[in-house]
């Protein structure tokens, strides 16, 4: 599924979906072992994140990390090394949201307070009815991701948000 997304300079903000990149949930209780393998050090922090070579990592739960890397990255783990690994590539859509209205667009759909979210960081959160993983890339830049069935949804609200917006409502 595509979802097309358009500018409007006006709003102070835009939308688009993001390049697609792989993604992978895991799940285990040894993070320094786990790190070492995977050549990031995984945050330990939930809400931290962690990049090298490509890799990307947001710690969701103290047990539990989002890893994210180029198209086609398979990360590997020892066997002996007790964890769930799972490719969810596919499952999600990743919108990107930028621009000086950000995060006025963003509190149409999430309930909480994204001041508080810092640059670098990132959290599980709800978007209107959405399951997402909300990262403010930058001061002015976050990204959202859902679950891929509910993208249509999600971007016709991300779309209504930036018309009011515009509209200066």
């Amino acid at each position: 599924m595509t979802t097309t997304m358009h500018t409007l300079a006006a709003a102070g903000v835009t939308v688009a979906e993001g390049a697609p990149r792989s993604r992978h949930a895991l799940r285990l209780r040894d993070a320094a072992a786990a790190g070492a393998a995977l050549g990031l050090a995984l945050p330990v922090k939930v809400g931290a994140m962690a990049e090298a070579a490509g890799r990307r990592a947001l710690c969701l739960g103290p047990d539990e990390w989002l890893l994210e890397g180029p198209p086609g990255d398979r990360p590997l783990l020892p066997e002996t090394l007790p964890h769930a690994l799972v490719d969810i590539s596919d499952r999600e859509v990743t919108f990107v949201v930028e621009g000086p209205r950000a995060a006025e667009l963003l509190s149409i759909g999430i309930a909480r307070n994204l001041a508080l979210l810092a640059p670098g960081t990132g959290c599980r959160t709800a978007f209107d009815s959405a399951q997402a993983i909300l990262v403010r890339e930058s001061e002015q830049a976050f990204t959202l991701s859902v679950w891929r069935s509910f993208a249509p949804h999600v971007a016709e609200l991300l779309d209504i948000g930036r018309r009011e917006l515009a509209c200066g409502l």
